[in-house]
């Protein structure tokens, strides 16, 4: 970003014109990013990232901000996942792209939005799975608050992100502002959104989109 204030204002302009374009989007994408050919491995409806689980541990202060900085590998400790990341853009209905079907073990990042790390809402799809088997963000319903979410960027930094909930929200009724608007003026925050709910095989879609809230707690090389 330019240090001219006027370039500054402008960046600032476009980034809420391609914020208006993606939430305009992300209702009509809670709906569809569902819609897979895939789909062999479902899970049940509901928040299962609530169920049989004990109270919420005492989270850590969110850190400042960082420079915006293209993101190259996802790192999950807790699900034992490494994936690179793929800039995608909107598809043709104006809604976020996800990785191609034949590339599950990778991650799908909004590159007009907001870079991890950036003051903001930075967006990360993956797919559940595929026909034979899991794909990368299969385990995603399982994080528990206070999982740790790490960004390797092309700065040389990692970004980490505390995750503070897990939601399986449903189709019908989807809020794109509720689910992926940011919470905390001012906190770099993330979202990792994949497949959820349960699967209609006659239909080829899922009944619920399970996303991820992080938020930017530290930062590593």
């Amino acid at each position: 970003m330019s240090v001219h204030e006027r370039s500054s204002v402008t960046g600032r302009m476009l980034m809420g014109v391609a914020w208006v374009v993606l939430l305009l989007g992300l209702w009509q994408w809670g709906r569809d990013v569902t819609d897979v050919r895939q789909g062999i491995f479902a899970p049940m409806t509901g928040d299962m990232a609530a169920v049989g689980r004990p109270p919420q541990p005492e989270l850590p202060p969110a850190a400042e901000p960082l420079r915006r900085a293209v993101p190259l590998r996802v790192d999950i400790p807790d699900l034992g996942v490494r994936a690179p990341v793929v800039p995608r853009g909107l598809d043709g209905q104006g809604a976020p792209d996800a990785p191609p079907y034949d590339q599950p073990g990778v991650i799908a990042w909004y590159q007009a939005g907001v870079a991890p790390g950036v003051a903001g809402t930075a967006l990360f799809v993956g797919h559940l799975d595929t026909d034979t088997k899991p794909a990368v963000f299969y385990g995603l319903s399982g994080l528990r608050p206070g999982a740790k979410v790490r960004v390797a960027r092309d700065d040389g930094q990692i970004a980490e992100f505390t995750v503070e909930d897990v939601k399986v929200l449903a189709r019908e009724g989807f809020d794109a502002r509720q689910a992926y608007g940011t919470r905390e003026p001012g906190r770099a925050e993330l979202r990792l959104v994949t497949c959820g709910g349960t699967y209609d095989p006659v239909s080829r879609t899922y009944s619920a989109n399970v996303v991820v809230s992080a938020y930017l707690t530290g930062t590593g090389r």
